[in-house]
């Protein structure tokens, strides 16, 4: 089991793991990743980057396949097609067996857990940043799938240490059980000696999440009909269809709830980019860490702020709104770690705000100009910061999201148009240029 907190390197890891047991041919096969499935997009993305070459597919859908299965292969799947399709799964030859995010299977008695055990390795891997959420018995859950015998039955392991450990009885439990899960459970936090001078000041990542299939009808919908309505408008007209097709499509990828304007809406289930935001909350706050959340939309933070008190999760609210002393407070109480999720307006979070304890910061959508995201990154990481802040950009696949940076880079005077006056200089693409821009390719589930 690796346990490494957030940010060191967990994902790299197994890809170097992957590709060092390929050399040996008792160790070499396929390797099948069970994951959520808001990192599906995030692990292809990593193998892509730090794996070229090695062949990754998706075992999702309803499409999916194993056809031509490769030694050296890396499959993504979910944890709720595993479920379903665990006997297709177990036919295979895997090489190695991993569950990211291993706490969904903290409960050896759930029907993902039992059909995760029906698959045949030669090696498992679990790959979490809480190994312990609530009690021991997760513990044990990880490491009987990992390790199966290692840690006995699980009444006996309850008895002999869960209870003696938890109940702060016996510190000699706590001590016999460290010895014997060591050599199995690699966990190394940033609050360790000497860890954290080894990391650099600031780490960006672009996590990548498909599209539910909402947003992709919707998406595609919006897409199809405004394009039309393109085709046979001029001037101001035209340029005014583009601003709102292009916001339209932001709002989609963000919730299908902030395009439809919804006065009562059921938020949870409908957008890849918020299941994304929970798994990235969950793992931040489990290591007790604080997270400044950006979007340029008030109603998306007002939904996500909506959804976390659902979830009993506390956050607050700055946006442009918000009076003077109110901000002096939540800035105080988010600086005091009273509350730990912060989530901000990218109007609001242009202004010296110092947000220093934050060693996360979520850009839950993009910005046209890099600079007013850098600029509000900045409000973390910026003198006084002692921790190393880690970047997660939202980025829904096959989406405008994906494709306006690379368009970006290829297009050094459109660029810099860009950087000028944001939407508006996109308003002069040609018909054809907009719709290579907008169309969805691929960034379903």
């Amino acid at each position: 089991c690796l346990a490494d907190d957030m940010g060191l390197g967990k994902t790299i890891t197994l890809i170097s793991l992957h590709l060092h047991r390929q050399t040996q041919e008792e160790s070499a096969g396929p390797t099948l990743v069970v994951c959520p499935t808001s990192l599906m997009g995030n692990w292809q993305r990593e193998v892509e980057k730090f794996a070229p070459g090695t062949r990754v597919r998706r075992f999702h859908g309803s499409q999916r396949n194993l056809d031509d299965l490769a030694d050296g292969e890396f499959v993504l799947t979910t944890y709720g097609t595993m479920r379903l399709d665990a006997e297709r799964l177990g036919r295979a030859s895997w090489g190695m067996v991993v569950a990211d995010e291993a706490q969904h299977v903290k409960n050896p008695y759930s029907a993902t857990a039992k059909q995760l055990r029906t698959i045949g390795t030669r090696a498992r891997v679990a790959l979490t940043g809480t190994p312990v959420e609530n009690n021991l018995s997760e513990l044990w859950a990880i490491l009987d799938w990992t390790t199966p015998g290692l840690l006995g039955r699980l009444g006996a392991f309850r008895t002999r240490y869960a209870q003696a450990v938890e109940g702060g009885s016996d510190p000699a439990a706590a001590e016999r059980l460290g010895q014997l899960v060591r050599p199995f459970l690699l966990r190394r936090r940033k609050s360790d000696p000497g860890i954290a001078p080894e990391l650099p000041p600031k780490t960006e990542t672009d996590r990548a999440v498909s599209l539910t299939a909402e947003q992709a009808g919707l998406y595609e919908a919006v897409v199809r009909e405004t394009l039309a309505d393109i085709s046979g408008a001029d001037g101001f007209a035209r340029r005014g269809l583009i601003v709102k097709l292009l916001t339209g499509l932001k709002q989609i990828c963000n919730h299908p709830a902030q395009y439809l304007k919804e006065d009562e809406p059921r938020i949870p289930g409908r957008s890849g980019k918020l299941e994304l935001l929970d798994e990235l909350l969950d793992t931040i706050l489990a290591e007790e860490a604080s997270v400044l959340v950006f979007t340029q939309y008030v109603q998306m933070a007002r939904l996500i702020e909506q959804h976390l008190s659902a979830r009993g999760v506390p956050s607050q609210f700055l946006h442009g709104g918000t009076p003077v002393a109110h901000r002096e407070a939540m800035v105080q109480r988010f600086q005091d770690g009273e509350v730990p999720v912060f989530l901000l307006s990218l109007k609001a979070a242009g202004t010296g705000l110092n947000l220093t304890r934050a060693e996360h910061v979520v850009h839950y959508d993009r910005w046209w100009n890099p600079a007013v995201e850098a600029q509000a990154t900045d409000r973390a990481y910026r003198i006084g910061q002692t921790q190393p802040v880690q970047v997660h950009r939202l980025i829904a696949e096959g989406t405008i999201e994906d494709r306006i940076a690379d368009m970006l880079l290829r297009k050094r005077e459109l660029a810099d148009a860009v950087l000028g006056s944001g939407e508006a200089a996109l308003t002069e693409l040609t018909d054809a240029e907009l719709s290579e821009l907008v169309e969805l390719r691929g960034g379903t589930r």
